[in-house]
């Protein structure tokens, strides 16, 4: 397989797995600010199916970038600094996608101790995150 299509994949992959991260915390939001019972129950199975629909795209980003760093070889990794920082990143998105699990696990056995707001923030640190990836992956600034 060429370069250029391992990067492609590893990107399709990467921006599925987005997608869900995306989406995940804001149905806790919306469990969260509901007391019905029959909607929460919606809820849960939408937030159970999406977790586990977004898991291979995360297990299949990882393959191709690991697969990207195996090409280009240890010299140019080791000279690369913006793909430490890039790394360390992605470890972090990788324990928050972990977190989000816990969280849902919580939310299915009715276990709500944080608040909208939180999931609200919860939901909006990963763009962040994915920005800095796409500057240091794009612009390599370091």
């Amino acid at each position: 397989m060429s370069l250029l299509w391992i990067k492609a994949l590893h990107v399709f992959f990467m921006v599925a797995w987005m997608a869900g991260i995306f989406y995940l915390p804001r149905l806790f939001v919306y469990f969260a600010e509901n007391e019905d019972v029959n909607t929460r129950a919606v809820f849960k199975i939408m937030q159970r199916r999406l977790w586990f629909f977004v898991a291979p795209f995360a297990l299949l980003t990882l393959i191709f970038g690991v697969w990207l760093i195996t090409i280009y070889g240890m010299d140019w990794f080791r000279a690369s600094t913006w793909l430490h920082i890039k790394l360390a990143l992605l470890i972090g998105l990788y324990g928050y996608y972990a977190y989000l699990y816990f969280i849902m696990r919580d939310l299915a056995q009715e276990k709500n101790i944080r608040s909208p707001k939180f999931y609200r923030f919860l939901n909006e640190a990963p763009v962040l995150v994915l920005l800095a990836i796409v500057i240091l992956a794009v612009v390599k600034p370091i």
